[in-house]
């Protein structure tokens, strides 16, 4: 497999911001779920969960993407590495980095909800994803398998889309946030959405019992939709579109 130079920051500074970047996109997504969705009649609702998500990768992808890529994300890490756009070095430092970054964020986010009166973590959540009872819609395994295999494929996509040399410079964030969003208004009856193993992961481990036992799909679902992604796009697309982040800030490398 074709490997990108090695003309990119540092491991050390490129996983500090990898840490950053996840760390806030689990938190305010996670956040505006737990703490304001239902804030009596002025929440911010299933909308504004969906804008949370996808604003917090727009801010992270524009301050970080030039160092590390801008990931956050061990699907995207899969899907970047499978299109030649990620060192095969780089994907266990950085899966394992986002997941502590989540895990880090679903703790900090439970100890400020826990500051409200009468919370409960088994009555009202973690913004935890499932399926069957655990689905917002009360959707089943299948629906929700198909689901998050088809929203991490296209998310996968546009991010290899948005990022190719051959692509507008400069709007990559945008057009990733912006689908991260519709992603959630499309599947947040259905799962939570995830499309982020790192996102399950944190709230899970956090949160325990019923949501640790359907963890496995949304490690499972997101990585098919990732390779589906990864091995199709220079396919489909005609090339790689593969450049050093450096010199392309926009870029997923």
């Amino acid at each position: 497999m074709e490997e990108p130079s090695d003309t990119a920051p540092g491991l050390g500074r490129r996983l500090a911001v990898e840490l950053i970047g996840t760390f806030w996109l689990v938190f305010a997504g996670c956040g505006t779920a737990v703490l304001s969705a239902r804030f009596d009649d002025v929440g911010a609702g299933l909308l504004g969960v969906a804008l949370a998500f996808g604003l917090a990768l727009l801010t992270a992808a524009y301050a970080f993407g030039h160092i590390s890529g801008g990931h956050f994300n061990p699907a995207v890490t899969v899907a970047l590495w499978l299109g030649r756009r990620t060192r095969t070095a780089d994907v266990l430092p950085y899966v394992v980095v986002q997941v502590v970054a989540a895990l880090g964020a679903a703790a900090v986010l439970l100890a400020i909800a826990e500051g409200r009166p009468g919370f409960s973590l088994a009555r009202d959540g973690l913004a935890t994803n499932g399926y069957d009872t655990r689905s917002p819609g009360g959707y089943g395994l299948g629906a929700a398998l198909l689901t998050e295999i088809l929203m991490t494929a296209i998310f996968a996509l546009v991010i290899l889309g948005a990022t190719d040399r051959r692509a507008p410079r400069g709007t990559g964030p945008l057009a990733i946030g912006l689908t991260l969003t519709v992603i959630h208004l499309v599947s947040i009856p259905v799962t939570n959405t995830s499309v982020n193993p790192a996102r399950s992961t944190g709230p899970a481990l956090v949160a325990g019992g019923a949501a640790l036992s359907q963890l496995w799909l949304f490690w499972v679902a997101p990585l098919i939709g990732a390779a589906v992604a990864g091995f199709g796009y220079r396919y489909v697309t005609g090339g790689t579109g593969t450049v050093e982040a450096q010199a392309e800030a926009q870029d997923v490398d």
